[in-house]
């Protein structure tokens, strides 16, 4: 009954704020970018929702915990400062007032703008629309595990819910019914997380904190220490896929210039970063002291000789929770889930019809029928996304194959897009070739469920920025114009040429 009331209390609220955000959503402003005038509290927990999933308290906090005990918390470190502060600081502010001036919506129109291509806009958009998909259905396999083992419930039972309640308020209320929902979720997910904390270190297989470290030393030295040598490279891995990884994630770029104004800016970067030290935390305690909950029994989670470790979670959750903290957490992961999935599906709806659809219509859609096209889109974006994720790929397998490709194709363009003038065409061609090659290299060399895939996506999204560099160096630059314009050195007025 607990978890019934909780649920039925967050339904609730998603549908009263949809129904609230159909009457402020009026134009195609209003649906992608809420205006441009969130504000920093809400951008801030925004970037935190969109940021932190099932993914992250499922699927990496079960098996990384389980495999490297204290030493997730580099992960912790990697998220918190690389993923969230710095991320906010070097491109939050260049981010907004570029975009702006320049009239960009998109991270793919931004592209297209900065490097005068009409043809690179359009591959972007692409890349973004469909390599999202598999990052959305990780998402929805986190979700479909906990009430699976918690509920004794079909996954794809839940799975439907979720895309049911997603599309409903994306559909009705676009940017704004996603931001206010992402504020009230991520308040609930502080508020649980620290819950889960408490009831973690108390449990009685751990004993503590102090008690919980001895526990995990006795089990293996290793797990307590910060790195070993068999450990060093896939932490290093996720660190860099995980928190770089974010630079280049269009859902996570667009709370940039989605802000009020440059002043939000500098709150809005401390509060997600509170907010990114509070979940990762408390995610990775729960992950790293699932040995001593669990017993050490790798029996548990183990189906047909093959070990699943996206039970491992809510195993951990079931046997340590009072059902009222269940029926929290509960919610708590719900809310996560939906915050990353509506971002991921507005993100990749947006620049498919305004970087895809509307160019190929020479901009023949009125502001009404473009609305109703990202409404489609968005149904039709949740409903792919669940598809796949009743397929049997691990989340992690499935996280890793899209940042890898979309990160690794989007961030070396976008970040030196921003700050490097002599960025050119042909360099960027080369980091998204680059990019795609490497991850299609590890996913025939490993295959998708392999441990080595995560090193393999943190590759495709570090090595695309010596690629761009390099062959920038050689490659002929733009006229001086268009410089001027891009970085606004000039006080000459010019349109963007997308020739």
């Amino acid at each position: 009954m607990e978890y019934l009331i909780c649920l039925v209390v967050y339904i609730a609220i998603m549908v009263g704020i949809s129904i609230y955000s159909k009457s402020k959503t009026k134009n195609v402003s209003d649906f992608t970018l809420g205006g441009r005038a969130i504000p920093s509290w809400m951008s801030a927990f925004s970037y935190g929702t969109a940021y932190f999933s099932a993914v992250i308290l499922i699927g990496h906090a079960g098996k990384n915990g389980w495999s490297f005990g204290l030493g997730t918390f580099w992960i912790v470190l990697g998220n918190s400062l690389l993923g969230t502060y710095l991320a906010w600081k070097v491109l939050g502010r260049r981010t907004r007032e570029m975009t702006q001036r320049l009239g960009a919506a998109t991270m793919p129109q931004f592209l297209g703008i900065r490097y005068k291509d009409q043809k690179l806009r359009f591959l972007s958009s692409l890349i973004i629309f469909i390599f999202l998909v598999p990052y959305a259905a990780s998402v929805y396999k986190g979700l479909g595990f906990l009430f699976k083992i918690t509920f004794n419930m079909d996954e794809k039972i839940i799975m439907l819910i979720m895309t049911i309640i997603t599309a409903l308020y994306l559909f009705v209320g676009g940017f704004l019914a996603a931001s206010i929902a992402d504020f009230i979720q991520g308040v609930i997910m502080i508020v649980g997380v620290c819950l889960l904390i408490y009831f973690i270190i108390t449990s009685p297989n751990v004993d503590g904190l102090m008690n919980g470290i001895s526990g995990l030393k006795e089990i293996n030295p290793d797990l307590v220490k910060p790195f070993t040598e068999k450990t060093a490279l896939p932490l290093f891995s996720l660190v860099i896929m995980t928190s770089f990884g974010t630079w280049g994630l269009p859902q996570m770029v667009s709370k940039f210039y989605t802000i009020k104004n440059e002043k939000s800016i500098s709150v809005a970067k401390v509060v997600s970063t509170i907010f990114a030290v509070i979940i990762t935390t408390g995610a990775y305690i729960m992950g790293s002291m699932s040995r001593l909950i669990l017993n050490n029994d790798e029996s548990l989670f183990t189906e047909d000789g093959k070990v699943v470790y996206d039970k491992i979670v809510p195993l951990v959750i079931n046997q340590t929770l009072p059902k009222i903290v269940i029926g929290i957490l509960l919610v708590v992961i719900l809310a996560a889930s939906m915050s990353t999935l509506s971002s991921i599906v507005l993100a990749s709806s947006t620049t498919f019809v305004m970087d895809l659809v509307k160019p190929i219509t020479n901009n023949k859609l009125n502001e009404r029928q473009t609305v109703n096209l990202l409404r489609i889109c968005c149904l039709t974006f949740v409903t792919a996304a669940y598809f796949l994720a009743t397929g049997n790929s691990p989340i992690l397998s499935l996280n890793s194959l899209s940042w890898g490709v979309v990160s690794g194709c989007m961030l070396a363009p976008y970040l030196l897009g921003l700050y490097w003038k002599n960025a050119t065409k042909m360099g960027v061609y080369a980091s998204m070739m680059s990019a795609v090659l490497i991850m299609v290299f590890g996913v025939i060399k490993y295959s998708i469920n392999n441990i080595m895939i995560t090193t393999i996506s943190a590759c495709s999204i570090v090595i695309p920025i010596g690629v761009l560099v390099a062959v920038s160096l050689v490659t002929s630059l733009y006229e001086k114009t268009h410089i001027e314009y891009i970085f606004n050195t000039t006080t000459n007025t010019m349109e963007a040429n997308l020739k």
